[in-house]
């Protein structure tokens, strides 16, 4: 107690750090507040009675929305335009040279694709905000001429995902951790503390050893949890020796290192890629007019249902394959290694390096793929199993990746200032391996 004391007394000793934590917090305090503001025009209390909490995939995004989702609030869409804006860049990025040649430019190119994200974004949002409109908003709760309410809604839903962009960036730049993935996390955490208490209040109801249930179910949270950690951290080591050089009475190199290939090295970007993918069922459901079409998309959108697993399990795997192709490049990393004299104990520097390299991110990015999609679809099993819908988002899923990844890549930046001003870290015995879980915009398009 008295060393985690005496670590947030050298947190906020330093000026830089402390500055950036309190920019951080205050961002975030704004974005909260904007998730309670509802849309001008729309009844809340009357919203609330014709719809209550949403369900299956509605319920899902407004985990991600933080509650602005069922709220009708002015940051309905959070985030997620902006990332589906990012997944089209980096396609294009992949198939059209014009971008090939833009990534290429360095930081003049980034700032371009950044504009290119940010216009794509207005685009995405304003085809989404009509579905969101006619899908989640009961013509009874509204309060106003219907067709400048759809105007005026669709306008502020595009300047409330434009904004909270604007705050992601302002994050990254001026406050503590990655600003996107802070943002998400955020939301989700806000539905932690309800979701408990209704799972509490459900299992003390229980008759039937309802406290032990509970207990059980914080257990397996707890496993869950570690299995995550693990998955987020794992390593695939590959030894790496240096010639060694003599130079006067100095020797230099001869010495073996590693390059560390993340089991997971795309992190929980294919589970945020495929569920902005998975918002379209409900894009299409506003549109629906058909019993046959609106059968098909609720079906597809009940997130406990086969369909609906299956599908984000295998947009899960082939995003991870897409990802870590793009930020994995083992031609590259073979040519460093070669023009610094260093080489892989019995495999040839060069072109047999590059294929030695990728052959072992195949091998080990499958199963990685396999079991991140597993734990992603692990609440449809928890809400099976009985478990509070609400609460079963956190065994597994986007949700408690997400949160994994963002706090040990937050943790990791804090002692990463610890450490460089000479202070102890925020672990006595070995070091946070934090890793970029969810990059900013700029990351994703660049």
């Amino acid at each position: 107690m008295k060393n985690f004391i005496q670590t947030i007394k050298n947190i906020f000793s330093i000026e830089d750090l402390r500055i950036r934590i309190l920019n951080t917090l205050g961002f975030l305090l704004i974005y909260r507040l904007g998730s309670f503001v509802t849309l001008p025009g729309v009844d809340s209390v009357a919203l609330e009675q014709l719809k209550g909490d949403p369900e299956g995939l509605a319920g899902l995004i407004n985990i991600f929305a933080g509650g602005a989702f069922s709220r009708a609030s002015i940051f309905a869409l959070g985030i997620m335009p902006y990332i589906s804006a990012s997944i089209v860049m980096q396609l294009l990025g992949m198939a059209v040279p014009h971008f090939q040649r833009l990534q290429r430019e360095g930081d003049s190119g980034r700032k371009k694709i950044n504009q290119y994200t940010r216009m794509l974004t207005v685009v995405v949002t304003l085809l989404q905000a009509p579905g969101y409109i006619a899908s989640q908003i009961p013509k009874e709760a509204i309060n106003e001429n219907i067709s400048m309410f759809w105007l005026s809604s669709m306008i502020i839903l595009t300047a409330g995902t434009m904004f909270i962009m604007w705050l992601g960036e302002k994050i990254t730049d001026r406050g503590i951790g990655n600003g996107i993935s802070l943002i998400i996390m955020i939301g989700i955490i806000a539905n932690l503390p309800v979701a408990f208490i209704q799972e509490f209040v459900a299992r003390l109801e229980n008759q039937g050893g309802g406290l032990v249930i509970l207990l059980i179910e914080l257990v397996v949270l707890f496993l869950i949890i570690v299995v995550s950690i693990l998955l987020v951290q794992g390593t695939r080591k590959i030894p790496v020796q240096f010639a060694k050089k003599i130079v006067g009475n100095k020797q230099y190199g001869g010495v073996r290192q590693y390059i560390p290939l993340k089991v997971n090295a795309a992190g929980v970007m294919p589970i945020i890629f495929a569920q902005a993918i998975m918002f379209i069922p409900l894009t299409i459901a506003g549109f629906a007019q058909s019993e046959s079409m609106s059968g098909f998309v609720a079906t597809f959108s009940d997130y406990t249902g086969f369909w609906h697993n299956f599908t984000f399990a295998l947009l899960i795997i082939v995003f991870t394959y897409f990802y870590t192709a793009i930020t994995i490049n083992p031609n590259q990393m073979a040519d460093d290694m070669k023009r610094n004299g260093g080489f892989i104990p019995g495999v040839k520097p060069g072109k047999k390096t590059a294929e030695f390299i990728d052959n072992v991110m195949s091998r080990i990015t499958l199963p990685g793929s396999i079991f991140l999609a597993f734990v992603a679809i692990l609440p449809a099993f928890a809400t099976k199993a009985g478990i509070n819908a609400q609460f079963a988002h956190f065994y597994g899923g986007t949700s408690l990746l997400i949160l994994v990844g963002v706090v040990l890549d937050t943790l990791q930046q804090i002692e990463s200032h610890l450490l460089m001003r000479h202070y102890d870290g925020l672990m006595k015995t070995g070091r946070i391996k934090g890793r970029n879980v969810a990059n900013s915009a700029v990351s994703y398009a660049g």
